[in-house]
């Protein structure tokens, strides 16, 4: 290292010229780099999709979900299989370890299904995965809304120009379009009219799957010229399908539209859309993984444009719903500003305590070269911009000029002292800089390595605390390398060409503020000297103090999101019709557009085809655009909760777009805490869930208490009677066609539109169906020609069933899940278990988990705690190390303590809740104290061993003077840098970077404060050198 220093100063116009092209590197990949609002934080999921048809939720999960979990449980690397099983649809999801290749783990899974496939039901559809997508992978929501044209319209605008634009686009994964009427070509059979002309419905079923084809007739030669032979048969309009023969009745010909009205029509719904109370279709979009949101959404801006442009007159696109790149442009905005004004700050500390221009300039271009470096090392390792990232710089920014600081100190104030040298004593300033700088290596090297070291416990993370939080740590330890560099390589070389000649080195002084606190300082050391115990006492009450604080304070996983959207979900009974779920949501919307914050609603009622949610008509949700008007955020979902306590049979929970799919990931519900029962029959489950939501009620700070909706909701079963069917000559298949056909209808095939196939559907007119006695004298033809009503061919009941079936890991769950409001997410959950464990006994082959966030808060605090004690064993050994004395090291690690004692300071000061961003603040804090410990204790040492001062008091007095400014400035530079992000707590992209900020804020006050009186006055009394040592 001295041979590099040496260089670095023989060469400084090079290295100068180097820095300059890093300044120039870093700025040109920071304006290339991808830009998100956090870290990826998706874990390793493949979703299958089935459809089954209208299958009932217990044979599919008896013959589709069990099947398909059972399959994918011992595949490598599965941590959790979750699944939901409705009424024709089953949707698994199949979690597996984290930092598994999604690549590798769909192939696993393509694998296992081709094993299961063959076995599956023949009405079941073949098994699908769902295309890859994050949590953060839904990137916007835009509604298509006209006063003009109908519901038909306006969906088949959106399935077939929007949906297909939007997917050509790149970086787009999946479109999902939610409201209007799907188009489709409906024959309608009228059964008077069938019997009329002899017409059973097997025959109109194959004269309908026959009236659109084109056919290949194969290969004509004629001489040297071969043709193609093509029969062209396909159908473009109702009107030519109702002009294909049925059958010939004597001499006549039975035509479709003889005996059934042909017609466009929209399809069976089960979904609906709206904007803003309104009728309209809602398209959401998700992004492929990897794709940078900000340049994606800027292309869909283009594109929307474009086809706004394009659209019919009347139809609109409205973009003010939910936009992911919103929010990530005013988080990283926001950070970006806090970055800014705690360099400012930086910049005036330096210029106070330097008085230089020159040394403060010096000591300043460790900011620029540090966080360039940083940005081309984050690129190298395929990093994003993002909060995480620039939070960890913006946590850094002060702490990349301490180790500039401490050298430019150090040789501004050996030059002074060579200045103030007679002329034929003086040495070459070339010797003094690089003396100076080789005389604080050893401190500046080891303190930057403690500062790593008390990082690495973030590396040991696991779970989504870990991918959020690694990419801050790694971002931090990279600038403060960076600085470490510069502090050895570029700070020397800027000193020799610029300091030698500065005129406040003539002057021989220190500046104004310095000279004045150090005054102050020399009256108050010599007081602390002579008194140590009380000292002593002092910190020790302090310290016992906050100990005792500590154990009061609230825990939580993450602090509150500020994203300037909501999501709320809505669930009414389940059983209820579409119709009646689309009034209660609109009545839900109503409520929040009469709050003047939120500026458009889109809701989306039941499930979209394309969706990979299983959720029932009976469930809606809705995302909510907000706009700032000074309200505080508490007291708006405390408004809008009074208002939703008002709707009968609802439950309607609160949240945020990205909260709310973190919240999904780590527990499969969309709220905070999840209580789940396990166990094997569904009514049992239900009469323990609503008992655990009973006992949750009375606890204070539960909000949004809901319980899963599974219950059973009615049924009409349609049990074929064989033997009457085989006396009237039919077969099963027969009656079962005839009573799909009858309600769901029957697709035959597909007509061509204009490039757009639309499904081709046979069924009965509606009016047939309207109550329950006409359901079963439905007819059903024989081959006798006399129809026969459904009732003799099958005994039809009204049953009940259940509506979905949840499973978690091959065993069923119902799930009682809740947010927290006004209070901190630990001591809710304590007070839970509680709670269900006195009144909630579980019977044999039942238990119940408790999971959500609180589950990661644990997970992350012990394993924190156990690495954290690796750590400071670590620490305690590498300072004996660099010290060689045991007694040192325990001299420098009391600024732990001392910290800690501002650091339980600030906790309560952002709200009294310990969260693991305050653990991460600890965390960096302990570094920077530890720092100053090492500083402080190596200079004394330095005093004794090396420039021959034998009293251990004038050495002491003499090296806590001497540290003085550079620990206060270091320790100044770094909390100072801080101060905007500490009083940024209210804004996007500040949420977790502000908790660390005013730990590490508060803690280093104490810890700098304490340590310039409590450390010397113990070295004093405990921490002499032997004489051996001191020469």
């Amino acid at each position: 290292m001295k041979r590099l220093i040496q260089w670095s100063i023989d060469h400084h116009w090079m290295v100068l010229a180097f820095s300059v092209l890093l300044l120039a590197g870093g700025a040109w990949t920071a304006r290339d780099m991808p830009v998100d609002v956090f870290p990826d934080l998706t874990a390793p999921t493949v979703t299958i999709l089935t459809e089954g048809h209208g299958m009932a939720p217990d044979e599919m999960e008896s013959l589709v979900t069990f099947p398909l979990e059972s399959a994918i449980n011992g595949a490598s690397g599965v941590r959790r299989v979750r699944s939901a099983t409705a009424v024709g649809i089953a949707v698994v999801w199949v979690e597996f370890e984290w930092g598994t290749d999604i690549f590798a783990a769909r192939q696993v899974v393509a694998e296992k299904l081709t094993l299961v496939s063959g076995s599956l039901p023949p009405q079941v559809e073949r098994p699908i995965l769902a295309p890859i997508s994050s949590i953060m992978g839904e990137i916007l929501f835009f509604a298509i809304s006209s006063d003009a044209d109908d519901p038909l319209a306006l969906r088949t605008i959106a399935d077939t120009v929007v949906r297909r634009r939007l997917l050509a686009v790149t970086g787009v994964s999946q479109v999902t379009p939610i409201g209007g009427a799907e188009r489709q070509f409906q024959i309608i059979a009228h059964p008077e009219q069938l019997r009329a002309n002899r017409i059973s419905l097997t025959e109109l079923l194959d004269a309908a799957r026959g009236a659109s084809q084109n056919t290949s007739a194969g290969i004509y030669t004629e001489g040297p010229q071969e043709y193609v032979l093509q029969t062209i048969g396909r159908v473009r309009s109702p009107e030519e399908i109702g002009g294909s023969v049925v059958a010939l009745r004597g001499s006549r010909s039975v035509l479709i539209r003889d005996v059934a009205e042909v017609r466009e029509g929209g399809a069976l719904k089960r979904g609906e859309g709206s904007r803003s109370g309104k009728p309209a279709v809602i398209v959401g979009v998700q992004k492929q993984p990897g794709a940078n949101t900000l340049e994606l959404t800027a292309r869909l801006d283009r594109e929307l444009d474009a086809l706004q442009r394009e659209l019919p007159e009347g139809m609109t696109i409205d973009r003010r719903i939910f936009r992911q790149a919103d929010f990530i442009e005013v988080a990283v905005r926001n950070v970006v500003n806090a970055l800014r004004d705690g360099g400012l700050l930086v910049v005036a500390i330096v210029l106070l305590f330097l008085a230089n221009m020159r040394a403060a300039a010096i000591t300043l271009t460790a900011m620029p070269l540090s966080l360039a470096a940083a940005i081309l090392v984050l690129r190298a390792f395929g990093a994003t911009i993002n909060t995480m990232t620039l939070g960890g710089m913006a946590i850094a920014i002060g702490a990349l000029v301490d180790d500039a600081i401490i050298d430019v100190e150090n040789v501004v104030r050996r030059l002074r002292e060579n200045q103030a040298r007679p002329e034929a004593e003086r040495r070459p300033s070339r010797d003094v800089v690089r003396d100076a700088t080789i005389e604080i290596r050893t401190s500046i090297v080891f303190a930057t390595i403690i500062i790593v070291l008390v990082f690495l416990p973030i590396f040991g993370l696991s779970g989504v605390e870990g991918r959020l939080l690694a990419p801050l740590a790694f971002a931090y330890i990279v600038s403060l390398l960076a600085s470490l560099i510069v502090a050895i390589v570029v700070t020397p070389a800027l000193s020799f060409a610029f300091l030698p000649k500065a005129r406040s080195i003539a002057r021989g002084h220190d500046g104004w503020l310095a000279r004045t606190l150090k005054t102050r300082f020399a009256r108050v050391l010599p007081f602390a000297l002579d008194h140590p115990f009380a000292v002593t006492a002092v910190a020790a009450v302090l310290l016992v103090g906050a100990a005792v604080a500590m154990t009061r304070a609230g825990t939580a996983f993450l602090p509150d999101f500020h994203e300037g959207s909501l999501t709320i979900q809505a669930n009414t009974l389940p059983g209820t019709s579409l119709a009646k779920a689309d009034e209660i949501g609109g009545r839900v919307e109503q409520i929040l557009l009469a709050q003047p914050e939120v500026v458009a609603t889109a809701r989306r009622t039941g499930r979209a085809e394309f969706d990979e949610h299983v959720q029932g008509v009976e469930a809606a949700e809705i995302d909510v655009g907000l706009r700032e008007t000074g309200r505080p955020r508490a007291e708006l979902l405390a408004e809008l909760r009074r208002g939703f306590s008002t709707l009968p049979g609802t439950n309607v929970t609160i949240g945020q777009p990205i909260s709310h799919r973190i919240d999904h990931m780590l527990s499969g519900t969309r709220a905070n805490i999840a209580v789940k029962v396990f166990g094997d029959d569904l009514g049992t489950l239900r009469r323990l869930g609503e008992r655990v939501q009973s006992a949750m009620t009375a606890v204070p700070g539960v909000a949004d208490l809901s319980l899963e909706q599974q219950m059973d909701v009615p049924f009409v079963r349609f049990v074929l009677n064989r033997g009457a069917i085989a006396r009237y000559g039919l077969r099963a298949d027969d009656v079962a066609q005839a009573v799909e056909t009858s309600f769901a209808g029957a697709t035959v095939g597909r007509i061509f539109d204009r490039g757009t196939a639309f499904d081709l559907v046979v069924k009965f007119d509606g009016a047939s169906s309207v109550d329950f006695e006409r359901i079963a004298d439905l007819p059903i033809d024989t081959p006798a020609g006399v129809p026969v009503p459904v009732r003799v061919l099958a005994d039809v009941r009204r049953e009940q069933g259940p509506n979905m079936i949840l499973r978690e890991n091959v065993q069923r769950r119902i799930v009682v899940s809740s947010n927290v409001a006004g209070r901190d997410l630990g001591s809710v959950v304590d007070d839970i278990r509680t709670a269900v464990g006195q009144s909630v006994p579980m019977p044999a082959g039942y238990r119940v988990e408790y999971g959500g966030q609180f589950e990661s808060e644990q997970s992350a605090s012990q394993r924190l705690l156990v690495l954290g004690v690796g750590v400071v064993a670590g620490l305690f050994m590498l300072l004996v190390l660099a010290f060689g004395r045991s007694r040192d090291a325990v001299l420098i690690m009391i600024n732990l303590p001392l910290a800690l004692i501002g650091g339980v300071a600030g906790v309560f000061l952002s709200g009294g809740v310990l969260s693991v961003a305050s653990m991460i603040g600890f965390i960096t804090l302990f570094g920077i104290a530890t720092r100053n410990g090492i500083m402080l204790v190596s200079h004394i040492r330095h005093l004794m061993e090396v420039e021959g001062v034998t009293n251990v008091r004038e050495a002491v007095e003499r090296g806590a003077q001497e540290r003085l400014v550079p620990i206060l400035m270091t320790a100044m530079a770094a909390g100072l840098a801080l101060v905007p992000l500490a009083l940024g707590g209210g804004r996007s992209g500040s949420e977790i970077q502000t908790p660390m900020a005013i730990v590490i804020l508060c803690g280093l006050t104490t810890s700098t404060l304490l340590n310039m009186i409590v450390v010397p006055t113990l070295y004093l009394r405990y921490g002499k050198v032997e004489p051996a040592r001191m020469r």
